[in-house]
């Protein structure tokens, strides 16, 4: 199993979910993270990521960390300081119609979006709205070529997106794709040599259907001339991920290995999870399974079946404990305090 990996944390693109898959493999094989300095999420976001933002780096004696994952803005010679050389780099990217949607709702409060009261509203006339020198423009425009480190105002000219797929391809071993998250994990264990229950998931961080919109079809062509690095990026790699499928698997074997990942995941579901499903958040019982809320979305969670013996329940726990409480439970983990 490869140990040493940098995955591209992408906004809204179920990233959380992957987060979770890598905290847990990290945990169980007792690998190290490259955290923020003082812990948190983000590593200095929407800064370019440089290695001195990461707990513990020292330029004098890199000591290579295992798992790069929390949200950054993308910098390849600064990563290669703090990750071995034969780091795999992965990440996921999401339609820019459904990211631009979420964006809005988990967004409002940011410059570009506060003052607009509907989606179509901002999309009707973008610039008076959105400032491209504001320090938070980019959660409103091409979210995913900023997260990849590129400017996104700039010109989407045939060439420039020609040399941003380039430099995307020659970065990442593979990029998954949201929409077919099941078909990404089948891709992802395989990269990565992992068995089965390193990538069953169950959906963190997603919202509740009540704050999800319907989008007109004209809404729809608006955000993908808004966002049309964003759209480039996606058609070109959601191609050649059916391409690495059809290449490497063959579309009979892994439907055969997606069926098998959601038995598993059902199976776990009946193991672990009052209910079988996702609650509300005011229905979650255990208030350190509580999902962080943000923005006008709903954010669900899970309840863990009682009375489980100490093994399962750890296990359960694990699949279920939300992005924020993971990371920082893991941070004291690895950082702390060496007994006298």
């Amino acid at each position: 199993p490869k140990t040493d990996i940098v995955f591209l944390k992408v906004h809204k693109s179920a990233s959380s979910t992957v987060m979770n898959i890598l905290f847990r493999f990290g945990e169980t094989h007792n690998l190290t993270f490259a955290f923020p300095v003082g812990g948190g999420n983000q590593l200095y976001y929407p800064h370019h990521f440089l290695a001195r933002f990461v707990q513990g780096f020292s330029p004098r004696s890199p000591q290579p960390f295992n798992i790069l994952c929390h949200h950054m803005r993308f910098l390849q010679p600064e990563v290669q300081k703090v990750v071995s050389r034969s780091a795999v780099y992965f990440s996921i990217l999401r339609n820019p119609v459904q990211l631009m949607e979420s964006s809005f709702m988990y967004y409002k409060s940011t410059s570009a979006f506060s003052r607009a009261r509907s989606l179509e509203e901002f999309l009707s006339q973008p610039y008076l709205y959105y400032n491209p020198s504001s320090g938070d423009r980019h959660y409103a425009r091409n979210l995913m070529a900023f997260d990849f480190g590129f400017n996104p105002d700039a010109e989407p000219s045939a060439k420039r997106v020609q040399l941003m797929l380039k430099a995307i391809e020659a970065s990442f071993d593979l990029l998954l794709i949201s929409e077919y998250f099941d078909e990404s994990m089948v891709l992802l264990k395989e990269m990565l040599c992992w068995d089965l229950d390193s990538v069953v998931f169950f959906p963190l961080n997603s919202r509740d259907s009540s704050t999800k919109a319907t989008l007109s079809a004209t809404t729809v062509e608006k955000i993908k001339d808004w966002n049309r690095l964003d759209w480039a990026i996606y058609t070109h790699f959601n191609k050649t991920f059916w391409e690495r499928i059809d290449r490497d698997f063959g579309r009979e074997r892994m439907q055969r290995e997606v069926r098998a990942l959601r038995e598993r995941q059902a199976e776990l579901a009946g193991i672990c999870l009052q209910g079988m499903g996702s609650v509300a958040p005011k229905d979650i019982k255990d208030s350190s399974l509580r999902p962080l809320q943000h923005g006008s979305a709903k954010i669900l969670g899970y309840n863990i079946k009682e009375g489980l013996d100490k093994e399962t329940e750890r296990m359960c726990r694990r699949l279920v404990t939300p992005e924020l409480q993971y990371s920082s439970a893991l941070y004291k983990k690895q950082f702390a305090p060496k007994p006298p």
